[in-house]
Formats: C-alpha cells, sequence, structure tokens
C-alpha cells in the first residue's frame, strides 16, 4: 500500500548531537560509563568536547533519529512528522533545516531556552550519551492543543516516542496515546535506557496501558526485570511480561520487540515468542553503535506503517540499523537499497 503523509509521527527531544571519538580518560574524568545513556545540567563536558576534540554536528534526539531513518526508507515527502521544542537559535536553525533536508515535517515548539544538545562520545565501538535537555525540556502538552497541529495527530496512524520523552512531558505522551486507543491507532515507546524504567517508573507504567508496540534492547529488558522482580533474566520471558501487561485497547494484543545486538531480536506478536537472526558484521566494519536502536525502530516503523508483515519489519529494522553502525553518528547513505 502507498503510504499517506503524515502516516508517521514521532514525539520527542530534539537535540543536536555533538559527537567525538575521544580517550577513556575524558570518561574517567567525568565519572561517566562507556555504554550509558544519561541527563547532565552542566556545560563542561561540552566545553572539554570542543576544547579538545574533532566534532561532527548531527540532527539527533532518539525519536527524531529514529522518524529520520523511516522518511530515509519510506522516500516520499514528508511520509513522517516530528513534535519536539527548540530553543530560538542557530542550533534550532541546523536542526529544522537537517531534518526537512531529509523530508521530515518538522513541527517544534519554540522555547526561551536554548537547543538541546548531547554529546555522543565515542570510544572504540562503544558510546556514552551525556544530554543536556534545555529546551527539550520545555514541550508542553499546549503545543498538542494547537488546532493546527492536532491536525498532524489526526493525520497519524502510528505514533512513537522514545522513552527518554517521560522526563519531559508524560501528560503529552498520554494524551496522544489515549487518542490513539480510543480511535484503534498504533502507539508505541520504546524503554530507551536503564535509568528510565528505575527512576521514572511510574511515568512509564501510567503510559504502557495504551501502548501498541514496545521496544527496547537486552541491557533495557535485564533492567526491568529487576525493577519489577520478575526473577528471570530470560529475555524471552520479560518480554511476554510486559506483553501481557493491562493494556487499554483491547481489539489488538500488545507486541514487545527486543533487540540484542548481534543475537537475535525477539519479539512477542499475540502472545507467541518469535525470534529473527540479526546481522554480526565483522568488527573492522563497526564504525559508531550510537544510533543502532534508533535506526532499528525506523526501518521497523518504515515498514509497519505500510502494513508489512512482523517478519518484513524486523527485517528492515535489522537492516537499518546495519547500515547505520558503520556510518559515523546516525547518518544515513544517499542509496536506499532494502528489498523484503
Amino acid at each position: 500500500m502507498e503510504v499517506q503523509v503524515g502516516a508517521l509521527l514521532g514525539m520527542g527531544n530534539p537535540l543536536l548531537d555533538i559527537s567525538a571519538t575521544v580517550k577513556p580518560e575524558l570518561l574517567t574524568k567525568h565519572n561517566l560509563k562507556s555504554n550509558d545513556a544519561i541527563l547532565t545540567e552542566e556545560e563542561n563536558i561540552f566545553n572539554d568536547l570542543k576544547d579538545g576534540y574533532q566534532v561532527e554536528y548531527i540532527a539527533g534526539g532518539a525519536t527524531q533519529n529514529s522518524i529520520r531513518v523511516a522518511q530515509w526508507i519510506l522516500n516520499k515527502k514528508f511520509a513522517t512528522a516530528y513534535f519536539g521544542a527548540v530553543g530560538k537559535d542557530d542550533t534550532s536553525k541546523i536542526l529544522e533545516e537537517k531534518a526537512r533536508e531529509a523530508g521530515v515535517n518538522v513541527v517544534y515548539q519554540s522555547s526561551e531556552h536554548p537547543t538541546g544538545r548531547c554529546a555522543v562520545l565515542i570510544t572504540g565501538q562503544d558510546r556514552s550519551l551525556v544530554t543536556k535537555l534545555d529546551a527539550a525540556n520545555h514541550f508542553t502538552v499546549s503545543h498538542l492543543e494547537n488546532p493546527e497541529n492536532w491536525a498532524v495527530v489526526e493525520k497519524a496512524q502510528t505514533i512513537y516516542s522514545a522513552g527518554f520523552f517521560l522526563t519531559v512531558s508524560v501528560e503529552s505522551m498520554l494524551k496522544v496515546a489515549k487518542y490513539c486507543a480510543a480511535d484503534n491507532r498504533t502507539y508505541c515507546m520504546n524503554l530507551s535506557a536503564p535509568f528510565l524504567i528505575q527512576f521514572f517508573k511510574d511515568q512509564m507504567m501510567s503510559v504502557l496501558p495504551y501502548t501498541d508496540i514496545v521496544f527496547g534492547n537486552e541491557t533495557e529488558a535485564a533492567t526491568y526485570a529487576e525493577v519489577h522482580n520478575l526473577d528471570t533474566k530470560d529475555v524471552r520471558e520479560i518480554a511476554k511480561s510486559i506483553a501481557r501487561l493491562p493494556k487499554e485497547n483491547g481489539a489488538k494484543s500488545r507486541m514487545v520487540i527486543i533487540t540484542q545486538g548481534a543475537d537475535p531480536v525477539v519479539c512477542v506478536k499475540d502472545g507467541e515468542v518469535l525470534e529473527f537472526p540479526a546481522e554480526k558484521l565483522p568488527a573492522d566494519k563497526i564504525v559508531d553503535t550510537n544510533g543502532a536502536g534508533d535506526a532499528f525502530v525506523g526501518g521497523f516503523l518504515a515498514q509497519y506503517v505500510q502494513n508489512k508483515s512482523l517478519e518484513v519489519s524486523v527485517k528492515c529494522g535489522i537492516w537499518a540499523a546495519t547500515h547505520i553502525i558503520q556510518r559515523s553518528g546516525c547518518t544515513v547513505p544517499d542509496k536506499m537499497d532494502f528489498t523484503a
């Protein structure tokens, strides 16, 4: 089927990624782990990055990354749209330009705060993400209540937010998720990071009943099992447990999709566990794993909004993630050559 304009909507934290390959000492200096994602209020890490390293700027933020990848695959102008809050500064101009160039209809909320940034610190094949949300933290439900913007929501068949948005506007997530449940549309959320499962548990659990598709990776699944006392380390059992949580829209069962790097992707659909082999790249081909999870979601959703099967959607997710990790940052090649 041909995809409609605005079929896929993302709602998240638009950030300018400031990416660099760094010495491990920089992580030590700032007490950072090599494969982690944290929030900061400090400027120090950004100053150290700019002073000591060659940096690259990329339009980022987990949700915006996924939407850009989906847009690249769908290859129809404004097949995707995106909400998030940015500042009135040059950074936001770069972000908007990059996103629109990619064909995404960005509908940013304007804030008095500076545009958010994310330091992407690459050490070998690992990456540590340090985010200063600034403007992104000031997205409000009033942006959705503007009739022009709500019309964007009404056009969307599938709406996606990374879990990071739970720290910003649960109210916005719930408004949109409840609309999806009532109107039989698809609402998707990503577990996104262990700290969200630990410290934003109530927020996450308030949105999950309205969520039709839950994405995550093996580390997040393990944290979920720990926080919810599941007494298992088996990813398949954890995925089944998330799929079984109470659900508002009973018309369709919840799908849970857990990626495990080069290990198989675990999916729960209609209560059944399915596994799909991932592609294992030789180490020398891997440039940067930042954005692999975001790319997977983008690839998956690009097929899902075209009503493709779970198998094709997962295959496209793996294909997209495999492409992205061979490049620096969450950037896409010119040529899109996915075939189902």
